[in-house]
């Protein structure tokens, strides 16, 4: 995947598949530091011990359409050629961990790509599920939180194309203003 914003959207889907009714999505950009942090964190299904210690194989997937399952390598593929690495957690019923760290400023690093275009995908694709989405810079932090916007929006669903526009171009603007 050319782009670390398709990571992220694939490592969701496999959380909507999981059954996820909340995911949190926290990036961390740290000039400082020269790193980027990304977690992807979901109250899903879980993963046995057994499926957790293979899947990172890409052979490994619970798909039953085709027998790879490339995200999870290629995320750590992506993570490793800038000097960084992945770390997955997961228990069975309680749910699973995601995170990839990066180095910031390594050549090799693939670009953020359009987090507002991926959110609002995740968002329209899956839009029962809650999602905190927050992305931090050394100039300070955005958050969308859909559980606040349930409250302010008042049963008017997030699949709604007017919604969905709306809800791209906010997480543009607050990007914008830490960047």
């Amino acid at each position: 995947m050319k782009e670390l914003s398709l990571h992220i959207l694939d490592i969701v889907q496999n959380s909507v598949k999981a059954e996820a009714k909340n995911i949190i999505i926290d990036i961390v950009e740290q000039k400082e530091n020269d790193s980027l942090v990304i977690t992807i964190q979901d109250d899903g299904c879980g993963m046995s011990e057994e499926f957790l210690a293979r899947v990172r194989d890409p052979f490994t997937t619970t798909r039953t359409t085709r027998k790879t399952g490339m995200g999870i390598s290629l995320f750590e593929a992506a993570a490793v050629q800038t000097g960084g690495g992945l770390d997955i957690r997961s228990k069975p019923g309680e749910g699973t961990m995601t995170k990839a760290w990066f180095g910031l400023s390594s050549i090799d690093r693939a670009p953020m790509g359009d987090m507002a275009e991926t959110m609002v995908t995740i968002i329209g694709g899956a839009p029962d599920i809650d999602y905190v989405y927050r992305h931090t810079t050394d100039n300070g932090e955005f958050e969308l939180d859909t559980k606040q916007m349930r409250e302010v929006l008042d049963d008017v669903p997030f699949d709604v194309p007017d919604v969905l526009e709306w809800i791209g171009g906010y997480i543009n603007e607050g990007l914008a203003e830490i960047r």
